[in-house]
């Protein structure tokens, strides 16, 4: 306790030059949270896939369609359950910066294959019912306002025209991964449409879903399913969701590189600057401790107490930072959720954000521990004067 009392007093005689440090420290432990909870959310679609789904798409691109008469000839491979099959629609919502994730799907399948989307029942029969219904999201809702029974037009992008819709559903996510910013309507409302306004395009699949019967079959199902195609006019790739959605957060892996660059980068330059404080906290205080060690206490107990204030600075930026992260999270959450619909802050990242803060605790206070230990008592005595 004696110990304790002397490295809290000693925190409150520079109390200026302890406060901005703490502050320094805070700002940088919020940065660095606030960085790794935006990777965080690079890859939130690759942590909330399940590993019993996988997506079959054109082997060229996913640009390309399949014909929909593959969804019986993959129905029929072992190891598959169900299948379901949906296009990326693309749509705008009065302006292309209301931009949101649209669907066109097989309702009742894709519901199926998707369990952590949660769905009223009455909702549910309400959209199967509904040809020009739709589903969409908590977050997607909140952000418009929007109600069930209200009409949503979406002006078609890679499918032209005016698309009226009514809103029969809104879902909520099982699991705090699940994307509340989508909109899903009926893949049939859309292949009808396309049979009458363009027919070359109707009949014509983006990609597949495919549930399978244990993550184990989940190789030999994908390649079975290739091998079925092989040679075909369109020949296709499966792969499982995870991977499927890694391919996307490849194609930004620079930028999710550089982030992961810069919030080193932050933790490095806040050690320079508690270092500093330390080391000058330490030099002034040298005859001090030749005083202390005339009464008879140890240099280790001397380094001890250099160690344990930049350790407590640390602790209490670490505390304000960490009290930071989760409001101002929320805050650029709800800023950038258009892009970012899942933005949490992990368990791992308040566990790095402590790690780092101790880091640089430990880092900052153990070269001024060092020289305080090895002060002589003579050297240390003539600083006094």
């Amino acid at each position: 306790m004696l110990t304790l009392r002397f490295i809290l007093k000693n925190l409150l005689r520079h109390k200026l030059r302890n406060s901005l440090t703490i502050v320094g420290i805070a700002v940088s432990v919020l940065s660095f949270g606030l960085l790794r909870t935006t990777v965080d959310a690079w890859h939130a679609g690759v942590e909330a896939s399940s590993a019993t789904r996988l997506i079959t798409r054109n082997s060229i691109s996913l640009i390309f369609s399949l014909p929909v008469a593959y969804e019986e000839r993959i129905r029929a491979v072992d190891g598959v359950s169900i299948v379901s099959r949906g296009n990326w629609f693309g749509g705008e919502y009065i302006d292309e910066k209301n931009f949101f994730p649209n669907f066109a799907v097989d309702a009742r399948t894709y519901l199926e294959l998707y369990p952590e989307i949660l769905l009223a029942e009455d909702q549910r029969a309400a959209f199967l019912r509904d040809r020009k219904g739709c589903v969409i999201g908590a977050k997607l809702a909140a952000r418009f306002g929007w109600k069930l029974g209200d009409p949503v037009t979406l002006k078609g992008t890679i499918f032209p025209g005016d698309w009226g819709l009514t809103v029969r559903g809104i879902y909520t996510g099982r699991d705090k991964g699940t994307d509340e910013t989508q909109l899903m309507f009926h893949w049939d409302y859309l292949n009808e449409t396309l049979k009458k306004t363009a027919p070359t395009r109707a009949d014509q699949v983006g990609f597949f879903i495919v549930g399978i019967t244990s993550a184990d079959v989940a190789a030999s199902t994908a390649r079975a399913i290739d091998a079925r195609f092989q040679n075909s006019l369109a020949e296709t790739l499966t792969e499982t969701e995870k991977a499927f959605q890694m391919s996307f957060v490849a194609m930004s892996g620079a930028i999710v590189a550089a982030i992961r660059i810069v919030s080193m980068l932050v933790i490095v330059i806040i050690m320079a600057v508690a270092a500093n404080t330390m080391a000058m906290s330490a030099r002034e205080r040298m005859g001090e401790f030749a005083a202390l060690k005339t009464l008879g206490f140890g240099g280790g107990y001397l380094a001890l107490l250099i160690l344990g204030e930049s350790l407590a600075i640390a602790f209490f930026g670490c505390a304000l930072g960490c009290g930071l992260t989760f409001p101002a999270a929320a805050a650029f959450g709800q800023a950038v959720s258009q892009y970012f619909p899942v933005f949490q802050v992990s368990e791992l990242t308040v566990a790095l954000q402590g790690a780092s803060a101790l880091a640089v605790g430990l880092v900052a206070g153990i070269v001024p521990a060092l020289r305080a230990q090895g002060i002589g008592i003579a050297e240390g005595l003539r600083r006094i004067a």
